[in-house]
């Protein structure tokens, strides 16, 4: 990789921006932009694990740091790759929270905290290993997944988390008697205000930079009205990274199939984001990269089981942003996940970026889901809704995920773990009824029914494509 002076490279790959390697300042700078739009997910998921198991406060910074620098090596694994490995485009792989309440019952069941932790980290080393050997399955189902189905998926996903990004432009804690105040809505709004006025105003570098320049000035406003909380920096250790099973490791056959439950679900949901940044970036994703995208999903998971971590999944937030900043290279989320890499080995510099308000980072996330939506709106245009089964299925599909996120109080009274976890995610509910809706709407066939009426609701063509018909292609 040569080092320009332009954020594309010369020669062949000049007119790839996937391919295209910035200097090294863009490099860092961008980089570090995708590394704070999903920082928080990586830090809050191994701190409801390890609130849920009830392990003691030094083991949460332990399985935190694990989590950085896990994160880092799965967005390596997917934006790098190599051979069958990864689908060489710009995704971060981050901790998923699908995942936490298998995880914690997982825990529970085999005593809790401390003694809990390897039969957990068992099942996410097996699950991984399993979701990697079974990896090409799903190319064979990717013909399933037409754009009224992914654009649905994609859909459902940005509207999902606006529920999270509500939550942290109120302050993060609906528990606290300042969530939702003025102050907090006001930091939310610098963010919020300083993205809008670089995009409206600003050309280039500035506007690509506009998610990172929003965070930086809505940090500095909290700190000036004392928002923000710094001692945890001088608490934290400068190096710092645990031995590899540190908690030792158990293979439970029940919670090896438990987790691996999760990630079947985690995957299925997946292959829409795939199909999303596939559409994003202007690149084909076929059966193969979908094989090469699950796997590297897989050999992550178990390598951060290993690493005292938990399974790995696709960030969505991210997704908007590269939707949002027009920036596209598969370097420049490498360079991301080798900041995350850093950040896990060195507690020091991720407690920095942790001394930043939700509030602050709400105001970016407000933005970077709903566009999320927005990507999912592009795909569903590729689909025929004139149809009226298409569109029962968009409306089934989001009415269903969105029964989560009104009242999650559903997923308590699910009598098994499995239950509980899956309607505990809108995201997996309605990617689950969008997937049966097409299933039965458009390949179910029904004895005396003459083949046509039954035609899929796309061209075969067109089912990994997702690309804009034009009037040429009409």
């Amino acid at each position: 990789m040569s080092r320009t002076t332009e954020p594309e490279v010369q020669g062949p790959q000049a007119q790839d921006p996937v391919e295209a390697v910035p200097s090294f300042w863009r490099l860092a700078v961008y980089g570090f932009q995708h590394v704070l739009a999903f920082y928080a997910g990586a830090v809050v998921m191994p701190l409801l694990v390890a609130q849920g198991i009830g392990l003691p406060d030094e083991d949460i910074g332990l399985l935190v740091n694990a989590s950085l620098l896990t994160c880092g090596i799965a967005t390596l694994l997917q934006a790098v790759g190599f051979r069958g490995v990864g689908i060489k485009l710009p995704i971060v792989q981050g901790t998923s929270t699908t995942a936490v309440p298998s995880l914690v019952s997982v825990g529970l069941a085999a005593g809790g905290a401390k003694a809990g932790m390897p039969t957990v980290l068992g099942a996410v080393v097996a699950a991984g290993l399993a979701l990697f050997v079974v990896a090409p399955v799903f190319s064979r189902l990717v013909k399933y997944f037409p754009p009224l189905v992914t654009g649905t998926i994609v859909t459902i996903v940005g509207i999902t988390l606006l529920g999270v990004a509500a939550r942290q432009v109120g302050g993060g804690d609906p528990s606290a008697k300042s969530f939702g105040s003025p102050a907090q809505l006001g930091l939310a709004a610098v963010t919020f205000v300083v993205i809008l006025l670089l995009h409206k105003f600003s050309r280039g570098f500035m506007a690509t930079i506009a998610v990172l320049a929003g965070l930086f000035a809505g940090t500095v406003v909290a700190a000036l009205l004392g928002k923000t909380d710094f001692s945890k920096i001088g608490d934290a250790s400068w190096i710092g990274m645990a031995a590899p099973l540190h908690y030792g490791i158990r293979f439970d056959t029940i919670a090896i199939l438990s987790i691996f439950m999760v990630m079947i679900i985690v995957a299925v949901e997946s292959i829409g984001q795939f199909f999303a940044v596939g559409e994003i970036v202007g690149r084909e994703v076929d059966g193969k990269g979908v094989t090469r995208a699950l796997r590297a999903d897989g050999l992550a998971t178990a390598v951060a089981g290993a690493l005292n971590s938990f399974p790995s999944t696709v960030y969505s937030q991210n997704i908007g942003l590269i939707r949002l900043t027009r920036v596209k290279s598969r370097w420049i989320i490498a360079s991301a996940g080798v900041i995350m890499i850093v950040f896990g080995l060195v507690p020091k510099i991720g407690a920095v970026v942790a001394a930043m308000p939700a509030s602050v980072l709400g105001g970016a996330t407000i933005v970077l889901f709903a566009t999320i939506a927005v990507v999912g709106v592009q795909i569903l245009l590729q689909a025929d809704l004139t149809d009226q089964r298409n569109t029962i299925l968009v409306a089934a599909s989001m009415g269903i995920g969105f029964l989560p996120t009104a009242f999650p109080q559903f997923a308590e009274q699910m009598p098994t773990r499995q239950l509980h976890a899956l309607f505990e995610s809108g995201i997996i509910l309605g990617t689950l009824t969008a997937v049966l809706l097409n299933l039965f709407f458009h390949h179910l066939r029904l004895p005396g029914r003459r083949k046509e009426a039954v035609a899929p609701v796309d061209p075969s063509e067109d089912y990994m494509q997702h690309k804009v018909r034009t009037k040429d292609s009409a």
